[in-house]
């Protein structure tokens, strides 16, 4: 069954995306080939590390702040937004922290790793948008601090802290009968968690990845070619088969 048919055959069929489909906007993956992770070791962007040295934590933070600030949604990202106002996903569960499936236009997202667009004081627990938190690295304040003098970090899940929001996304998958990884590698623990949960509760798990996961051999169906070609594609053939025009 093709995954337009897949999509219209389901009642709660659920998206959870991972860094992959951001690389056609732009930004760079963390473990692919040419990854994040294969340039720079993990514990720069750990919570310990922050501790130990700020400024460390935030000449590297700074460059991933910095080119996350023009990037913009791809197809992937609107295609997902369609089908959500379409009916047939539920949710957008991600593993990313960009901001990017808002954007397009989704409005049911779950961020399990938090976000990129805010900051917030550790000591007062002022919150911060992206732009003046930006102003102050690029004005050479690293660390950036509060008024307060507080460190200022972003509200994002680092290394060694617990991932927002698992619960609520665990209870959602375990309601869904359609899952759509895209862009995954599935192996980010406990995130990847929440494919395995719709399978083992009788659902369907389609994989749309470049590279093999550990899920391909469990999947219904697993699409090898890029997300910002699958996902348009797939939404025209699903207007085409309910009889809607572009």
């Amino acid at each position: 069954m093709e995954l337009a048919e897949l999509l219209l055959t389901s009642t709660h069929g659920i998206a959870f995306t991972g860094a992959g489909i951001s690389t056609p906007s732009g930004i760079p993956d963390f473990r692919g080939p040419q990854g994040l992770w294969k340039k720079y070791p993990q514990e720069l962007s750990s919570a310990s590390y922050l501790k130990s040295d700020p400024r460390g934590f935030w000449e590297f933070y700074a460059f991933r702040l910095r080119a996350m600030d023009s990037v913009s949604p791809n197809p992937a990202h609107y295609a997902l937004a369609e089908l959500e106002r379409m009916g047939l996903i539920k949710y957008v569960i991600t593993q990313n922290i960009d901001g990017l499936h808002q954007d397009a236009g989704s409005r049911n997202v779950i961020e399990l790793h938090g976000t990129s667009r805010r900051f917030y004081c550790e000591e007062c627990g002022r919150q911060f948008e992206r732009r003046e938190v930006l102003e102050k690295v690029q004005g050479g304040e690293l660390p950036p601090r509060c008024q307060c003098g507080g460190l200022i970090r972003p509200a994002v899940v680092l290394f060694d802290e617990p991932v927002h929001r698992i619960g609520e996304a665990l209870a959602i998958a375990q309601e869904s009968d359609l899952v759509l990884v895209v862009g995954s590698s599935l192996t980010v623990y406990p995130a990847n968690l929440i494919p395995q949960v719709v399978k083992e509760n009788g659902g369907r798990l389609v994989i749309i990845n470049m590279v093999e996961t550990p899920l391909d051999h469990v999947a219904d169906l697993v699409i090898r070619e890029r997300v910002e070609e699958v996902l348009p594609k797939t939404v025209k053939r699903v207007k085409e088969i309910v009889g809607l025009s572009n």
